[in-house]
């Protein structure tokens, strides 16, 4: 698979997309209930920092834009350009967190 370009900026500087090919996203959810046992066990916290949480919001967000730039890859894509990264909580409880992230499928 070719390397999918991914970037914040609604076009990539001296490459003009040569054909649009849709909006994409990916999505990750993540129990909420992993961040409490993980606070219970964490040692790291620093200055109101936890490198736990930070690890584990870090591979989720990792996890949506690797699955965006699967759907952008079958879509023919080399690019995905405007990407917005949303976190929110489901649940009646706010027991999940879900990531998501979109952007627009180019070709360059």
């Amino acid at each position: 698979m070719t390397e999918i370009v991914v970037s914040t900026t609604p076009s990539l500087e001296g490459r003009p997309a040569k054909q649009y090919l849709g909006i994409v996203t990916g999505e990750v959810i993540v129990g909420a209930n992993l961040f409490r046992d993980l606070f219970a066990s964490v040692r790291d916290i620093v200055g109101g920092r936890s490198g736990a949480y930070e690890d584990v919001l870090q591979r989720a967000r990792e996890q949506a834009i690797g699955e965006m730039r699967m759907r952008a890859a079958t879509l023919g894509a080399n690019a995905v350009v405007g990407v917005d990264l949303d976190y929110e909580v489901l649940g009646s409880n706010g027991s999940m967190l879900m990531v998501s992230a979109s952007g627009t499928a180019i070709l360059v």
